[in-house]
């Protein structure tokens, strides 16, 4: 789930069961779900299904365990995104901002300790049988799992809704259960783009991006905020491949510059985003979603 949505406040205990008959009734004519990738309920749990079922098969061709996480343990590494033991989500942000520079490592997700949505993601079986390989192994069982980029798993990617970046078995196994547009680097969730349509988000984004500027920061749309954070990481660590304690000192110097800069341009875009963006986006999810009563 992207940062910016509120599909957690749409839930069924959230909305009640009025707005779950016409979410159903929405659905059936054509609307896209609520769940990531426009996905309905139902959907959302047979694709992770699918995925880790062909992520086992796929490992065990290759000569390695792999336990298909449930649809519970995906869940978990989705929603531990920007949250920690004791935090708020509010209080996470503003002291590791989106949790992306400020909790680089360079690891493994099996290895990180701490905030890790990759490791939690994967589930304990998994990361205990990774554990128990030899170093080379290790290395060997990742790139046959997740390829090059080890930080893109499953429930990361499918979190932030952008399956680009994975991988081997995880990238064959989403294969078999996502369109080849739902692949695409630029895919973006239809519901959020119908949202995005509307009049009152369209004044609210203009909002945002002016505010923004005032900041100091340049992005129009707090899609684009975390992304940005993402590449510079990239350039900065050689797309994420070289541990935390291997940087240079100089390559540490810029590690830190990011830091703070996401630490503030995330503080930023939450408060704007609970002040301009989310109310909007919901009240039309709502109006989207709600069964008209005649």
């Amino acid at each position: 789930m992207n940062a910016t949505t509120l599909r957690a406040a749409m839930t069924l205990s959230a909305l009640g069961l009025g707005l779950a008959s016409g979410i159903a009734a929405a659905q059936s004519a054509g609307k896209p779900g609520t769940q990531e990738f426009g996905l309905t309920d139902r959907q959302f749990v047979q694709a992770i299904e699918k995925v880790e079922m062909e992520i086992e098969k796929c490992m065990r061709a290759q000569g390695f365990q792999y336990i298909a996480a449930d649809v519970d343990t995906v869940r978990n590494g989705m929603h531990s995104d920007k949250r920690m033991p004791g935090l708020s989500e509010e209080e996470f942000i503003d002291r590791y901002g989106f949790g992306l520079s400020t909790m680089y490592s360079g690891l493994p997700p099996q290895l990180v300790d701490g905030y890790s949505p990759g490791r939690v993601g994967l589930g304990e079986r998994n990361v205990a049988i990774y554990k128990g390989l030899s170093a080379a192994d290790q290395v060997a069982y990742n790139r046959a799992l997740l390829g090059t980029n080890t930080d893109a798993t499953f429930a990361v990617s499918f979190e932030i809704e952008n399956f680009s970046r994975t991988g081997g078995c995880t990238r064959k196994g989403i294969e078999q259960a996502f369109s080849t547009k739902q692949l695409a680097a630029n895919y973006y969730n239809p519901m959020d783009e119908l949202i995005n349509k509307d009049p009152r988000m369209k004044a609210a984004l203009r909002k945002y991006a002016i505010e923004m500027r005032k900041a100091g920061f340049d992005y129009a749309h707090p899609d684009e905020v975390a992304p940005d954070i993402e590449k510079r990481i990239a350039a900065l660590t050689q797309d994420r491949t070289i541990e935390l304690a291997r940087l240079t000192p100089e390559q540490l110097k810029g590690l830190k510059a990011l830091q703070d800069y996401e630490r503030r341009v995330a503080k930023k875009d939450r408060q704007l985003r609970e002040s301009l963006f989310d109310p909007v986006e919901e009240q039309i999810q709502r109006e989207m979603y709600s069964r008209k009563v005649n």
